[in-house]
C-alpha cells in the first residue's frame, strides 16, 4: 500500500525543517553538513512520492543524481573539514574566514 502523498510531502517537510534547523542552528560544521544531508534526503523523498503519485519514474531518475551530488558533497566537504581542523584545531565555523 502505497501511502498518500501528502502524508509523503508532511514527512519531507519535517525531515527538510530538521535538516534545515541543524544545519543553521548548530555551530559545528559537521552538524551543518549532516543537515545539508538531511535536507538532500528529504528532496529526494519528494521526489520518489511525486514519481510514485504521478506514474512516472522521471523522479526516481533524479534521486539517482541528488545520491552522486550528495556523496560528492560529502566527500569534498569533509575533505574542507579535515584540512580546515589541522589549521585551527577547531570545527567552530566563526574561525575559518581566511581559506589561505
Amino acid at each position: 500500500m502505497i501511502a498518500p502523498f501528502s502524508e509523503v510531502l508532511v514527512v519531507a517537510g519535517i525531515l527538510f525543517a530538521l535538516g534545515a534547523f541543524c544545519a543553521v542552528v548548530r555551530r559545528n560544521l559537521i552538524m551543518i553538513v549532516l543537515g545539508i544531508e538531511i535536507m538532500l534526503n528529504a528532496a529526494s523523498i519528494v521526489f520518489v512520492g511525486a514519481s510514485l503519485h504521478l506514474s512516472n519514474l522521471d523522479g526516481q531518475s533524479f534521486v539517482l543524481f541528488i545520491l552522486a551530488v550528495a556523496a560528492t558533497e560529502v566527500s569534498v566537504g569533509l575533505a574542507i573539514i579535515v584540512y580546515a581542523f589541522r589549521r585551527t584545531g577547531s570545527f567552530d565555523p566563526g574561525n575559518f574566514n581566511l581559506l589561505g
